[in-house]
């Protein structure tokens, strides 16, 4: 029998190798292929210049709209967890700000920003929003006036197509990315007023 081979592994391999063929036309294999992440770079980066900076909170005013503001509470190289918001009080927010109360402006938005406006977003190694799935560790997530999105990439578990999941992502992180940029903004001028 040493001279004859049977076919079952030369079958299974051609199986394996059609099967791979097809998810890679039809897009299944990874949603890798998609855009890189806008907010991955931004996100190290604030997480570079806050540990510099030697905080842990830190909060903007949204330059578009004088209602919304920005904070974040920063787990030095574990999390950053970002909140946006509307708050109908914003001179009470505008102080805290003036005074480098981070931390209030945080807890304020966490807590007393008006809920259909309010963006969370936990960024939980403070690497950005992935555009791809992990392979491993805890998926972020981005909140949106009370709808949840998590980063997992499991579009049939959140009740969605694949391309509507995927545009929900791109939007997610293209969003995130403003946030990020506001809040950059403000830590690299505590910066240079600290120098």
């Amino acid at each position: 029998m040493r001279g004859q081979h049977t076919p079952g592994w030369a079958l299974c391999l051609a199986v394996a190798l059609a099967l791979g063929g097809i998810l890679a036309r039809t897009g299944i294999a990874s949603a890798s292929d998609g855009a890189p992440s806008k907010s991955s770079a931004l996100a190290k980066e604030l997480a570079q210049q806050l540990d510099q900076a030697k905080l842990e909170h830190i909060a903007a005013r949204d330059p578009e709209d004088p209602t919304r503001f920005i904070g974040a509470m920063y787990f030095p190289g574990l999390q950053l967890i970002t909140v946006s918001g509307k708050y109908s009080v914003p001179v009470l927010i505008n102080e805290k700000l003036l005074n480098h109360n981070y931390k209030d402006v945080y807890i304020d938005l966490s807590s007393a920003s008006e809920r259909a406006s309010r963006i969370t977003v936990e960024d939980l190694r403070a690497d950005g929003l992935p555009t791809a799935r992990l392979k491993d560790g805890p998926a972020d997530s981005f909140d949106q006036g009370g709808t949840s999105l998590v980063f997992d990439f499991d579009w049939k578990k959140a009740k969605l197509s694949q391309d509507e999941y995927l545009k929900k992502i791109t939007a997610a992180d293209e969003q995130y990315a403003k946030l990020l940029t506001l809040l950059l903004a403000e830590v690299k001028k505590v910066g240079t007023a600290t120098k």
